[in-house]
C-alpha cells in the first residue's frame, strides 16, 4: 500500500473529525452570533425556496443513506436482503435524491453567481461551499454509474468496512479502500474535507438542524377580528 492511501484514508479521517468537533465547538463558545446559515432569502427569493427545499430535501436523504448504509453491519441486515439487492436500492434511491439535490444546488449556485444583491452581500466562503459540494455531488453521482460494473455489492461492502473500522478506531482501515475505484476514493477524501472546513463557514449550521419543526405547532401571529355590521351609516 502506498503512503498516500495509508495517510488519507487511515489518519486524515481522525484528523477531519478532531478539527470538525474541536473546531465547531471552538467557534460556537467564541462566536456565538455567527452560527447561522446566513440565508439571503430577504434579499431576493427568487429562485430560493425551490432551490433550497430541494437542495435539502435530497441532501438529507443522501446523508442519511450514508450513515445507515456505510455503519451498519452487513450481519444485521443479511437475513432481510443481500449486498446485491441492498446495493441496487442505494443505487435507485442515491439516484433520485441526488438528482434532486443537484437540480436544487445549481438554482442555488446561479442564484449567487447572477443576482447581485446576494453576490455582493455574500462571501468568498459561500460560494466555494456551493462549489465544493456540486463537485461532491458529481461525484456522488459518478459513482452510481461505476457501481454498474459491479452489482455484486463487493465494493459496497468494502468500504462499508472501511467505514466502520474508522468509526470504530481500528487499524488497518486503508486496506479496504485501496483497490477501489478512484471516483470512491475522491469521493471519500472530498467529504472527509468538508467535515474539515465545516466549523470554519455556513456548513456549521447542520448542527443546528430544526428537526422541532416537524411536530411543532403552527404559530398563530395575529386572530382575525370578526365584522360587525352596525347597519346603514348616517348621512
Amino acid at each position: 500500500m502506498n503512503y498516500f492511501d495509508q495517510f488519507a484514508f487511515q489518519v486524515y479521517p481522525y484528523i477531519a473529525m478532531a478539527v470538525f468537533f474541536i473546531g465547531s465547538w471552538a467557534r460556537f463558545d467564541r462566536s456565538m452570533y455567527t452560527w447561522r446559515t446566513g440565508s439571503s432569502q430577504l434579499l431576493s427569493s427568487r429562485g430560493m425556496r425551490i432551490g433550497s427545499n430541494l437542495f435539502h430535501v435530497g441532501i438529507l436523504v443522501v446523508l442519511a443513506g450514508h450513515v445507515v448504509g456505510l455503519l451498519t453491519p452487513h450481519a444485521l441486515y443479511s437475513v432481510f436482503i443481500t449486498a446485491h439487492q441492498k446495493q441496487l436500492l442505494a443505487m435507485g434511491v442515491g439516484g433520485v435524491f441526488g438528482v434532486l439535490c443537484l437540480i436544487g444546488l445549481l438554482i442555488l449556485l446561479v442564484r449567487r453567481l447572477t443576482n447581485s444583491r446576494v453576490r455582493a452581500t455574500g462571501t468568498v466562503g459561500d460560494t466555494l461551499v456551493l462549489i465544493l459540494l456540486l463537485v461532491q455531488l458529481l461525484l456522488g453521482l459518478y459513482t452510481i454509474v461505476i457501481s454498474t460494473e459491479h452489482l455484486d455489492g463487493s465494493v459496497m461492502l468494502a468500504l462499508a468496512d472501511w467505514a466502520q473500522h474508522i468509526v470504530t478506531f481500528r487499524w488497518g482501515a486503508a486496506d479496504y479502500i485501496m483497490g477501489v475505484h478512484w471516483v470512491y476514493k475522491a469521493h471519500l477524501a472530498l467529504g472527509m474535507t468538508l467535515f474539515l472546513l465545516a466549523p470554519f463557514t455556513r456548513l456549521v449550521h447542520v448542527w443546528s438542524i430544526p428537526l422541532s419543526y416537524l411536530w411543532r405547532p403552527y404559530q398563530v401571529v395575529r386572530r382575525r377580528q370578526p365584522t360587525l355590521n352596525y347597519g346603514p351609516r348616517a348621512p
